[in-house]
This record gives C-alpha cells, sequence and structure tokens, in this order.
C-alpha cells in the first residue's frame, strides 16, 4: 500500500550471548592459568625444571602432571573463547567448540571402553595402583595422593593391605630395617570420631596379625573393588548426565527455553550434571555466536 514502508531488522550479534561467552570463558582462563602457574610452581620446587630428566626418574605417577595437563587445556580453551567471542573470530570460536566437543566425546568413549573391557581396565588399575604403590616415598605428592585415595574410598591397597609388600619400608622380609616394617600408611586406618590428633603410627606392625584382628584397626578391602564400587553407585549419575544432555540440545536447537518443558520443577543437579551441561552450554553458545556473525557478514 502506498504511504506504508516495510522495514526490515538487520541481522545483529547478540550482545548478550557474546559477552555471557566472553566472561565464562575468561573465568575459564585465569583457572586454567592458575592450575598452570601451581604446577609449573610445584615442578620449580623439586628441581624438576632444571632437570628435565627427573620427570622420568619417578616410578609412579606424579600428580603434578595433573595439574599441567588440565591447567593447559582450561588456558587454551579460555582463550580461544575469550578472544573469539570478543573480536568475534569465526575461527577461534569453532576451534572452542570443536575442542570442547571433542574432549566431550573423548570422555563419553572412554566411559563405554570402561564399561566394554571392564577386566582388562581392572588389570590395568590394578597394575597402575601397585606401582604408584612401590614408589609411595619416593615424592611427596604421589604420597598424598594416594593417602587421600585410600582415605575417600576406605581402602588399603591394590586388593588389600597385603599389596604394601610391594614397597621396601612396608614389606615383611626380614632384611628390611624399617620401623614401618610389616605395617601399612597412616591411610589406611579405621579413623576413630573421638580422635583429635591423627596417629600416623596407627598402621606399625599391623599385618603381623590376623586377617580379623587387622579389620578393627585398618580397612581390609582392595581400592580397586572400592573404586568399581564407586562407579556402580554412581552409574545412575553419569547416565543421568547424557540423558540430561540429549533434552538438553533439542530445546536449544529449537530456540525453546529449556525450562518450557517442565513448568514450575526445579532440580538441583550433581556436579558430573553441571560439568557436563557447561560443556554443552558453551559449545551451543560459541556455534550460536558464530550464526550470528556469518549472518551479519552475509549483509555486508
Amino acid at each position: 500500500m502506498p504511504g506504508k514502508h516495510q522495514h526490515f531488522q538487520e541481522p545483529e550479534v547478540g550482545c548478550c550471548g557474546k559477552y555471557f561467552l566472553f566472561g565464562f570463558n575468561i573465568v575459564f582462563w585465569v583457572l586454567g592459568a592458575l592450575f598452570l602457574a601451581i604446577g609449573l610452581w610445584a615442578w620449580g620446587e623439586k628441581g624438576v625444571l632444571s632437570n628435565i630428566s627427573a620427570l622420568t626418574d619417578l616410578g609412579g605417577l606424579d600428580p603434578v602432571w595433573l595439574f599441567v595437563v588440565v591447567g593447559g587445556v582450561m588456558s587454551v580453551l579460555g582463550f580461544a573463547g575469550c578472544i573469539g567471542a570478543l573480536r568475534e573470530n569465526t575461527f577461534l570460536l569453532k576451534f572452542f567448540s570443536v575442542f570442547l566437543g571433542l574432549i566431550f566425546f573423548l570422555e563419553l568413549a572412554t566411559g563405554i571402553l570402561a564399561f566394554v573391557f571392564k577386566d582388562w581396565i581392572r588389570d590395568q588399575l590394578n597394575l597402575f595402583i601397585n606401582n604408584n604403590v612401590k614408589a609411595y616415598r619416593d615424592d611427596i605428592d604421589l604420597q598424598n595422593l594416594i593417602d587421600f585415595a585410600q582415605e575417600y574410598w576406605s581402602c588399603c591397597g591394590a586388593r588389600g593391605p597385603n599389596d604394601w609388600n610391594l614397597n621396601i619400608y612396608f614389606n615383611c622380609t626380614d632384611l628390611n630395617p624399617s620401623r614401618e616394617r610389616c605395617g601399612v600408611p597412616f591411610s589406611c586406618c579405621v579413623r576413630d570420631p573421638a580422635e583429635d590428633v591423627l596417629n600416623t603410627q596407627c598402621g606399625y606392625d599391623i599385618r603381623l596379625k590376623l586377617e580379623l584382628e587387622q579389620q578393627g584397626s585398618i580397612h581390609t578391602k582392595g581400592c580397586v573393588g572400592q573404586f568399581e564400587k564407586w562407579l556402580q553407585d554412581n552409574l545412575i549419575v553419569v547416565a543421568g548426565v547424557f540423558v540430561g544432555i540429549a533434552l538438553l540440545q533439542v530445546p536449544w536447537a529449537l530456540r525453546v527455553p529449556p525450562h518450557s518443558l517442565t513448568p514450575g520443577h526445579s532440580h538441583r543437579w550433581p556436579l558430573p550434571h553441571l560439568l557436563s551441561l557447561l560443556q554443552i552450554f558453551g559449545i551451543c553458545l560459541a556455534q550460536n555466536l558464530v550464526s550470528d556473525i556469518k549472518a551479519v557478514k552475509a549483509n555486508w
């Protein structure tokens, strides 16, 4: 009709999504840099940075590797997402989403393979724990990690307390002059709630007693079995993560708010749910921003 003009709104990059992704990733970037700095500082304290060959001298796992690898990955992802969102760089945004998606599917594949090859995984886990038992006194970080695992899962050794025979300080041979001979670390001990001061000598000579007598003083179950039990107990949580992710992707693709599927309901998400949902949320947010940038460029 004459006198009436149609106005078409040109596509634009959503500021809300852009700066939310920027803020999301700058936190990720700072945390990654902090993890990396802690790892490098720990290696510096051990003298590893001045002697790289020391990395291979330790017979077991060096927990500092976890800080360095996780911190490095987080820093790279945070940088790509942060700068990609701020500068509207589609290459960095695609790199961010593909890298994050690859990590997620590696987690999924690891879970599936661990279920399919559970016997092989059990044997490898048993071998891994025993190798670290041998190196228990060689590195303070490894020692703290083993103590944490044994306390958390209420276990001792890979299969049981006798696995500590593999360690030169705890074995029961007559030639062993150590005061810890035929003992176990304090982290194997059953803690007394009324005990204010930690008794680090509670495991001394404990394996000289009969197994029934040991049960009141130390945990007699192996960490491999306790870890398997923990996985089984959390299987519903793990399965719920993937079901939740599948449900989340559908409304996002249709631009429907996820809460509209279940009005009036609120949920508490355990940590594994939150981590996986954050990964998918980051991927979707980055892809949505890439689509907006491409739409704007198409009108130039």
